[in-house]
């Protein structure tokens, strides 16, 4: 990490959707704030320049789901080793589900992993607090206290609550105090032990189902409460078209409901789990051809806000077992960006709008004012190479976690320097 109090970032193609930004313009840092978009001030003397000719120069990423398995599952991934991942991925904010062991339901936790964050120096984590004490869905957490010690949202991660009404209140109580409850919707009695899409390709494999009314019927409910309660709620990870309408429909009816999806999800099929493959192992589970192609167009049109990595490092032994034993989940933090620039290229959704979709749209989710480069904004930069061409290796691999079915593909895009408050927490190679 370099300590540098005043930088300039020359040459660069510098996009910052939230304030409409898409120019060959100069950037200039000071103190660890956007001092200047463009020509520098009078008198302005950098202590550093870094030339970013041919590259794009944008807000550092905002991920809105990444587990970094630390407290409780450090022999996956630790806090150190996963926001070292996260700066190499050009992400300088991510939020953490409170499904840590012990549960983010406490300020104590809270602060541990802020903390913890802060000394590693890699990223800024944000803790989302549990809805739930426990997250056992019976009991309301402090949610006021969790907010005062950091956590920027409420969540009850993928544990489901059972109890309608604990939800309701659950709702109401985040309502008073203004706080975004991320819920993800499925119904556990009809997952039941499923661990693909219940569809033709788990049909043939022999695998039990899941079925996309776990989904529908929980989202129902979901939306229901939001309207009843007027909470600020966040869908996390929507995986199939119906969902989707249902979600039109509440926007339809002035719902301020939002929604985000993984980037694997926009890329991956049920098809992929052919041969058994436990990388593709995930949850919520892949769907159709047609699904997938509703959440591209999904994104594209702004029904869903954001796009999250959904990271979950897990040990090599984690996806060893038969298929439906294995455990669920990818490492993904150092595929997100070269995802979104799959789709770009495919034409799914230009890059302004991919760059939107994992920066200011995610700050404006959490309520922070991260994700944007207005002269005295919080300078967390990323800057990447939208042409570079890499494949994922241990030189080029910093998650601990290595489950990715995205070994061995080309991946194009690959971040060169990234800073955190103005200080450079990433480099690919030596700074000009």
């Amino acid at each position: 990490m370099t300590e540098t109090s005043r930088l300039s970032i020359r040459h660069g193609r510098l996009i910052d959707p939230a304030n409409g930004i898409d120019g060959h313009l100069d950037l200039h840092l000071a103190e660890g704030r956007v001092l200047a978009v463009g020509t520098a001030p009078a008198g302005f003397q950098p202590d550093q320049v870094l030339d970013a000719r041919g590259q794009v120069v944008c807000p550092g990423l905002i991920d809105l789901c990444a587990r970094l398995r630390e407290p409780g599952e450090e022999h996956k991934g630790n806090i150190a080793s996963e926001t070292a991942a996260a700066a190499a991925a050009g992400i300088t904010s991510l939020c953490c589900p409170p499904d840590t062991w012990p549960v983010i339901d406490t300020p104590a936790v809270a602060q541990l992993i802020t903390r913890t964050a802060e000394q590693a120096g890699w990223a800024r984590v944000i803790p989302a607090g549990a809805l739930t004490q426990g997250l056992a869905g019976e009991q309301l957490s402090e949610m006021f206290a969790l907010r005062q010690a950091g956590c920027a949202v409420m969540s009850q991660a993928d544990r489901p609550i059972l109890n309608t009404l604990v939800l309701r209140r659950a709702l109401e109580y985040a309502a008073t105090f203004g706080l975004t409850v991320f819920l993800r919707s499925e119904d556990p009695q009809l997952r039941a032990q499923g661990c693909a899409h219940e569809g033709r390709v788990a049909t043939r494999l022999g695998l039990p189902g899941i079925p996309e009314a776990a989904e529908t019927v929980a989202l129902a409910r979901d939306l229901a409460l939001a309207e009843q309660t007027g909470a600020r709620v966040h869908l996390r990870g929507i995986s199939c078209a119906r969902a989707l309408e249902m979600l039109a429909d509440a926007h339809c009816r002035g719902l301020a409901v939002t929604a985000d999806v993984s980037a694997h999800q926009l890329i991956l099929t049920e098809d992929d789990l052919e041969g058994f493959n436990s990388q593709c192992h995930l949850y919520p589970p892949l769907r159709t051809l047609t699904d997938r192609d509703a959440l591209r167009d999904a994104v594209r049109a702004g029904l869903i806000n954001a796009v999250c990595s959904d990271h979950q490092p897990h040990e090599a032994d984690a996806k060893l077992a038969p298929f439906p034993s294995t455990a669920p989940g990818m490492a993904a933090l150092e595929t997100l960006l070269p995802l979104m620039l799959r789709l770009v290229a495919q034409g799914v959704l230009d890059l302004p709008a991919a760059i939107a979709r994992l920066t200011s749209a995610p700050a404006a989710i959490l309520g922070l004012p991260l994700g944007n480069l207005a002269s005295g904004q919080m300078a967390d930069v990323c800057v990447f190479d939208p042409e570079a061409q890499w494949r994922i290796g241990p030189e080029t691999w910093r998650s601990q976690g290595h489950n990715t079915p995205f070994r061995g593909d080309l991946l194009i895009g690959r971040v060169t320097w990234t800073l955190l408050g103005g200080r450079i927490v990433h480099a690919l190679r030596s700074p000009s």
